[in-house]
């Protein structure tokens, strides 16, 4: 649980950031990291399409910047899109201003207010910066679709076990999340929609 939920003591740390969306009743919001990949991004935007489904892709400016095609058909297809730093950069790992200047250098490319870090991670004076420009968007639900550890199903129970009005859940379209987030994306839409949640894509906040 410490996985697919983040604690309360984590996210007391940053507070200033978005963990849920309490907007309205019984929504959801699925994102989609790591994008966008021409053998990924345009399979998960057909399944959504079947579903009458938006979202949130947070993508990685190097990937942009090789796939423009792809990445300006998320947004031709109504969907939204963030800032997920140049080169899937860790905020832990490196200098604040090594770091915004990463973010930055993606947003030219990206051009969006919505920000998530990789991992989850940032150095406190990385977010204080960086929330003066950006609506910092963390997560309430991690589905684990890259982990070699799970299969399709426990990515699926993930969704079943923790989803919860507001919740903000991350799938991957990327390589490593190919056959777990395949299997389980369309049906935890169909069990979400079941569940009588909305989904919808995060706007500016």
């Amino acid at each position: 649980m410490l996985v697919e939920r983040p604690p309360l003591i984590y996210r007391m740390i940053f507070p200033e950031t978005v963990w849920r969306i309490h907007k309205r009743d019984h929504t959801v919001y699925l994102t989609f990291d790591d994008g966008p990949h021409p053998e990924i991004t345009p399979w998960v935007l057909d399944v959504l399409d079947h579903y009458g489904v938006k979202a949130t892709f947070f993508c990685v400016g190097e990937n942009v910047d090789r796939y423009p095609d792809v990445f300006a058909e998320v947004k031709r297809r109504g969907h939204s899109v963030g800032n997920h730093t140049m080169n899937h950069l860790q905020g832990a790992h490196v200098g604040t201003m090594t770091y915004l200047h990463n973010v930055f250098r993606a947003n030219e490319l990206i051009g969006s207010t919505l920000f998530r870090p990789p991992h989850g991670l940032l150095r406190w004076g990385q977010s204080k910066v960086l929330r003066s420009r950006f609506a910092i968007i963390m997560y309430d639900l991690v589905t684990r679709d890259y982990s070699r550890k799970l299969d399709g199903e426990r990515v699926l129970n993930n969704v079943k076990r923790y989803a919860r009005n507001g919740s903000i859940i991350v799938f991957h379209d990327s390589l490593k999340a190919e056959k777990n987030m395949k299997y389980a994306l369309p049906r935890a839409i169909e069990w979400l929609q079941e569940q009588g949640y909305r989904l919808d894509a995060i706007r500016e906040l």
